[in-house]
């Protein structure tokens, strides 16, 4: 069935006309890849449903969104569905010698307010339906942090546990190879997401300058961001999307007049993001109770060594074997009594079971869709407030704007510059973000949303249509 999906899309697609290379494929937009949606984990397979569709619920809220601040109808329809959806196959040589064919994606849903932007994934559930999803989200993430990006999400369908360093390198390289000009400093600008990280982003960086003229190649580091500080990276790029969040709970803390010291947390995903999350949480005082990975769930009473525990997740890969919690199951974790639930891994995460044993008073989205619409209407029935991940998550996207100016520029700036930026703009957005929602009486995603929709919908009207 798989190969007959397949032969179905190749008969659908048409050639990008910024191809080089490896011609990528452009598909008309609205077909969900039905067929890439298998392959899961055990874990993540226990809590994915078979009929969720992640694209469809993010057109869900553009709905609702647009209906709230009468958004015309052909923008609502222009912003549903991804300006080019590109598909590649690459050959990659694998250490025994043998070709091993990898499926690559890069999905550009707008580019109204500037270059498309957008994380690379590189797992085994990627699915066009998912990226889709995610490319959306980062328009609104844009439009709504007043950043001149539009958006876009990419990446490559592997387990890169199975890999070996040579081999994600040149499986990276040819990705990047055969995109071609499908990306580009002034046209669409990756960054590190789920399964990728500074290193690859480097890979990337270096195929693509030597794949451009010569008298060009030092003016093309923007082409990713997220990279290595000796690379041309930003300081305090990689601690950015949790950064912006602990932001954004500051702020809620204070319209809620609570007090974080002495409050208790936990983390779903210990990656980047739940790692990053635990190490600043600390810092306020709040402790780590319970934590959970793909590999199980971990409680400790007395609170986890943030610190530690993130040496070892970078030493060890997960955080199976640490021996400073007690093992527990998945409902365990969700049922863990704690002030605060930072979800950092996969979407889809936060279902109606899973809402029903959450005993927290607020969850902060450090990934992006990780609740389903039921789990989220029965978090509000119970009062448990959610800060959204289009604006809670979107210091990652903040800071790799910095970067890109600072390439731009040929300047770097310091760790205290970014760190200030980065405050200054979460605060303010969270701002407006309440406002809105206190004042149309809407909950904190959809007027997110709104006010993403109507800084698009004042372009589109200023801008026109053209010809």
């Amino acid at each position: 069935m798989a190969g007959t999906s397949e032969l179905n899309e190749d008969k659908k697609a048409r050639k990008s006309k910024r191809g080089r290379g490896d011609a990528p494929v452009v598909e008309a937009p609205g077909q969900p890849d039905q067929d890439e949606r298998d392959d899961r984990s055990a874990q993540e397979a226990s809590v994915s449903e078979d009929n969720y569709e992640f694209f469809k619920v993010i057109q869900g809220y553009l709905d609702e969104a647009a209906g709230i601040i009468g958004l015309p109808a052909h923008v609502r329809e222009m912003l549903s569905q991804p300006k080019n959806e590109i598909i590649v196959h690459f050959p990659v040589r694998m250490d025994d010698g043998s070709l091993k064919i990898f499926k690559g994606y890069r999905i550009q849903h707008n580019n109204l307010m500037g270059p498309y932007k957008g994380g690379l994934r590189f797992h085994h559930s990627v699915s066009l339906d998912d990226l889709k999803a995610l490319a959306t989200m980062m328009t609104w993430k844009c439009a709504l942090m007043g950043i001149p990006f539009g958006g876009a999400k990419g990446g490559v369908k592997v387990d890169t546990n199975k890999l070996s360093r040579d081999e994600l390198m040149r499986v990276t390289r040819r990705f990047t190879h055969a995109l071609g000009n499908n990306i580009g400093p002034n046209y669409d600008i990756p960054a590190p997401d789920v399964g990728s990280n500074a290193q690859m982003m480097v890979w990337i960086m270096d195929t693509y300058m030597n794949q451009v003229d010569h008298t060009n190649k030092n003016a093309q580091r923007a082409v990713v961001t997220g990279k290595t500080l000796n690379c041309g990276g930003s300081p305090g790029r990689e601690k950015a999307t949790a950064q912006g969040a602990i932001h954004c709970l500051t702020e809620w803390a204070k319209d809620n007049r609570f007090e974080l010291e002495g409050k208790t947390a936990i983390v779903q995903g210990f990656g980047n993001v739940g790692s990053f999350s635990s190490l600043l949480l600390s810092k306020l005082g709040v402790s780590t109770i319970a934590v959970g990975d793909h590999t199980g769930y971990m409680r400790s009473v007395e609170g986890f060594n943030a610190h530690k525990l993130s040496d070892y997740v970078k030493k060890n890969g997960s955080i199976a074997g640490y021996e400073g919690g007690q093992p527990i199951t998945r409902e365990e974790f969700f049922a863990t009594k704690a002030d605060i639930f930072i979800p950092a891994a996969l979407e889809n995460q936060l279902r109606a079971p899973e809402a029903e044993l959450l005993q927290v008073k607020l969850v902060v989205e450090g990934a992006n869709g990780p609740c389903s619409p039921e789990g989220e209407a029965l978090l509000a029935k119970k009062g448990i407030a959610v800060l959204p991940d289009v604006l809670a998550n979107s210091g990652g996207v903040t800071v790799s704007y910095y970067e890109w100016v600072q390439n731009l520029r040929s300047e770097t700036w310091d760790l205290e510059e970014v760190d200030r930026r980065l405050e200054k703009t979460m605060k303010e957005t969270y701002r407006k973000v309440a406002f809105f929602a206190s004042e149309k009486k809407v909950s904190m995603r959809v007027a997110a949303y709104c006010l993403a929709l109507r800084n698009l919908g004042n372009a589109y009207e200023e801008r026109g249509i053209f010809p």
